[in-house]
């Protein structure tokens, strides 16, 4: 301080490294590991449920699609010298749905080529974590689609296949409750099966009650928001009841609820965070978005399932969505359109 009070520049000094962020500034613990974890653990009551239902194969196609998704990560990071990042679960998250999206019946080495779509393709060539544009694990789904028969073979609930062998279980084919529901009858399963489990269908979709008790283990862990399954399991439940295709529209409605991969990719999948808008009202849009699209290809599409298809296409309207749902800034003033 000089005889008059002026403050001296030399005596203030801006520090060496300043990093200013945008708003909002908020502290959390949450870290990308911890909630990777939390749908981890959220997932593993309805994949234990799978390998109980499915056997022994089950769990052999998990450990395949987890570790090659793991090893994919690892090795493409290094070739595009980038930090290796497979600590943070988010492959294991990923090799993990994507085992739970498929047959049992599957070749083994089709979870190690999904692997590759999902992770090298879908989300390392566009950057990494965070980055992508669709969910890995649905777009590497689809992709084994290439592969339509293999996909589309379950055996019969509580079939047990131990089975090792490289190439596809050797099984006798049944109809999932779904194909039922395409041809316009009500499927011989009961509600009651068809909400604990006791059907056949992909290795982790089958049991609507483990899922949402996941589902719910992630909204107390707030890892997710209600919005984007509500709005989505609701919009199935509306349009269903509205317009069903065999018996009551009570019970159409539910059967449709329970079966396919919908409870699993309303809670699961749609909510993924680098795919999903970051605003309520666009999360909601975004939900009724997937389930009227998934109405639409399980009433007229080719496919039985509409989930995952609905899902990628609602993937490539975040962008616009996030705008759509974006608040209006505190103190301003709405621009008057020209007469």
């Amino acid at each position: 301080m000089t005889e008059n009070n002026e403050i001296q520049p030399a005596e203030f000094s801006m520090p060496e490294r300043l990093t200013v962020s945008p708003s909002p500034h908020m502290k959390t613990c949450d870290s990308t590991r911890s909630v990777m974890l939390d749908v981890i653990i959220a997932l593993l009551p309805a994949f234990a449920w799978g390998v109980i239902m499915s056997g022994l194969r089950a769990l052999v196609i998990a450990l395949l699609s987890i570790g090659a998704c793991i090893g994919f990560e690892a090795l493409t990071e290094r070739i595009l010298h980038r930090p290796i990042t497979v600590s943070d679960g988010s492959a294991a998250l990923t090799g993990l749905l994507l085992a739970m999206n498929v047959s049992v019946a599957v070749p083994l080495w089709m979870p190690i080529v999904g692997a590759f779509f999902a992770i090298v393709v879908v989300k390392q060539l566009f950057g990494g974590i965070g980055r992508n544009i669709v969910n890995p694990a649905l777009a590497a789904r689809v992709f084994l689609f290439s592969w339509a028969g293999e996909m589309s073979r379950f055996p019969a609930a509580g079939e047990s296949v131990t089975s090792v062998a490289i190439g596809g279980a050797d099984i006798v084919a049944h109809a999932t409750p779904l194909a039922s529901l395409k041809a316009g009858a009500v499927p011989e399963q009961s509600l009651l099966d068809m909400f604990i489990g006791n059907i056949g269908g992909c290795i982790g979709e089958v049991s609507a009650l483990l899922l949402l008790t996941g589902g719910i283990y992630l909204l107390v862990r707030r890892v997710i928001t209600w919005h984007i399954p509500i709005s989505y399991i609701a919009t199935v439940a509306v349009l269903t009841y509205v317009f069903p295709r065999a018996g009551s529209s009570v019970t159409f409605m539910l059967y449709e609820l329970c079966s396919g991969g919908l409870m699993l990719g309303a809670i699961f999948m749609a909510t993924d965070y680098a795919t999903s808008p970051l605003t309520p009202r666009g999360r909601i849009i975004y939900g009724i978005g997937c389930g009227g699209i998934t109405v639409l290809i399980r009433y007229f599409g080719g496919y039985p399932e509409g989930v995952s298809f609905s899902i990628l296409i609602m993937n490539l309207l975040v962008w616009y969505l996030d705008i759509i749902g974006m608040p209006r800034r505190f103190g301003a003033v709405r621009k008057k359109s020209k007469e």
